[in-house]
């Protein structure tokens, strides 16, 4: 069984919440994205894997060409959203506008087929069900932003690929993989679950899940494998998601996709791979 890897293609200062870095201060950063999402593709390569990376539309208006080099090498593109919002800050008008704008920058770079989403912090949420009517509207076939974990999702949510019915027909929901600590659901496919972990454990949790037939859904972002990564002045909580852990993370990711069968989420679910 192939499991998911999948790639949020932002910058390192895309943070929401308290202590972000305002849209209009983004272009007055010093760029990252390109040579970190690079030298992925390069990793993934290497390990002859392939990936769906969730790009956000305004990495694509800037660094179309980066986008040509992540389908040239087969990988499938989906849509992370235009400006990096929570879901649940925005209303179903403004939702739908982002969507739309994250579309014309991707098929500006050549991404006409995007049929997958993946919302900024996993929030479409108890908050913002409303939002999967959206993407159904826009056409798009799966969805991988409902995690089940406390405080950016609900723990009662379901663990594997489920579809989920809207006023606009059936989307396939996608959501993280996760795992069972201290006695509640930590993430353990992504993000500081991910860095912290062993990848022997990681490895062994997800031939677990792949035993009950459902695949795993890791998720990296490119500052994540910086080797000088920039820090935003955050509050301790999103300081502590965004950096714990980062040194080394490179070669952990590599030990887990050596170790693993990975490859893009609109594959693993069923549909026609994207060009």
């Amino acid at each position: 069984m192939r499991n998911c890897l999948t790639v949020d293609v932002e910058e390192w200062f895309h943070v929401c919440g308290a202590g972000a870095i305002a849209p209009d201060g983004w272009d007055r950063m010093p760029p990252r994205v390109v040579q970190n999402t690079e030298d992925l593709l390069a990793l993934f390569e290497r390990r002859g894997v392939r990936a769906t990376f969730f790009v956000l539309g305004w990495v694509a208006t800037r660094y179309p060409r980066l986008i040509e080099r992540i389908a040239a090498a087969g990988h499938e593109v989906g849509s992370h959203g235009h400006l990096h919002r929570r879901v649940y800050d925005l209303t179903p008008d403004e939702f739908a506008h982002d969507l739309d704008a994250a579309a014309r920058s991707l098929a500006e770079a050549g991404a006409t087929t995007v049929i997958g989403y993946r919302a900024p912090e996993w929030s479409i949420n108890d908050r913002s069900l409303w939002a999967l009517d959206v993407l159904a509207r826009k056409q798009f076939r799966f969805d991988s932003s409902m995690a089940p974990l406390r405080i950016i999702g609900n723990p009662a949510y379901p663990q594997v690929p489920h579809r989920r019915s809207t006023s606009a027909g059936d989307l396939t929901e996608c959501p993280p993989f996760v795992g069972r600590r201290f006695g509640q659901n930590m993430p353990l496919g992504g993000g500081w679950g991910l860095r912290m972990t062993p990848p022997i454990d990681v490895l062994r949790a997800i031939e677990r899940r792949n035993r009950d037939g459902q695949p795993a859904v890791i998720w990296v972002h490119p500052w994540e494998i910086d080797p000088e990564p920039p820090r935003a002045r955050l509050p301790w909580p999103q300081r502590f998601a965004h950096y714990f852990r980062l040194d080394g993370f490179k070669q952990r990711l590599d030990a887990l996709l050596e170790g693993g069968a990975f490859g893009p989420m609109g594959e693993a679910l069923g549909y026609a791979r994207a060009r």
